[in-house]
């Protein structure tokens, strides 16, 4: 099976390209899943989380705290270190376990910090989701509703949009409203088709959306 890594910097669209690979009958792998499916009550991630971090990051019933648990990370750099070694292991290995089971031609994996966290060696290929930095911040003001300061502490820990483009084996514009996406991963759904080693496996979904 041929697996391609999604990513692309905050507010660069990820979800919405996911969803039409998803459309086109791929399964989507996501690491953000993965990881609230680590962090919900009662998973083991919480005691953890709790031991490097206290109660500030929880609310009153004991779940996790996400947005208090993003501000404090995007504003402590040695925080953020301590939540990855905690939670990216985990990750790695509940995405890794969902791919084994999967009998298909091609698989997306989507993995929002694939570069920060060296898993090029993880996928097949790399598909970078790409975007203006005005853009990116514009949509994740409107869509999270986080302060500037917040938001560009976030876009600064993660690489370069010049980094991702250069690293990436297939780039998706997704800047420009006459320049739609649905048609990209279309051309995107076919190739990785061809590239495929398995081939031969091709669903009756994927079939009708060729």
């Amino acid at each position: 099976m041929l697996k391609v890594g999604l990513t692309g910097g905050i507010g660069c669209g990820k979800t919405t390209v996911s969803n039409l690979f998803a459309e086109r009958g791929v399964p989507i792998l996501d690491a953000d899943q993965a990881a609230r499916e680590l962090t919900e009550k009662g998973q083991p991630a919480l005691d953890r989380i709790r031991e490097a971090f206290g109660m500030q990051v929880f609310n009153p019933d004991g779940s996790l705290n996400r947005l208090q648990l993003k501000k404090l990370i995007f504003a402590d750099a040695g925080k953020k270190q301590q939540l990855e070694a905690i939670l990216h292991p985990m990750i790695l290995a509940a995405l890794a376990a969902k791919a084994e089971r999967l009998d298909v031609p091609y698989c997306i994996l989507s993995i929002p910090l694939l570069f920060e966290s060296k898993l090029e060696p993880f996928v097949d290929r790399i598909l970078v989701v790409d975007c203006p930095l005005e853009l990116q911040i514009e949509r994740v003001s409107r869509r999270d509703k986080l302060d500037l300061k917040v938001i560009r502490a976030i876009i600064d820990s993660q690489v370069s949009r010049d980094y991702r483009r250069k690293h990436a084996d297939d780039l998706l514009d997704n800047s420009q409203a006459d320049n739609p996406l649905a048609e990209q991963v279309k051309k995107l759904h076919n190739l990785y088709l061809s590239l495929s080693p398995c081939q031969h496996k091709l669903t009756c979904d994927q079939q009708n959306h060729l």
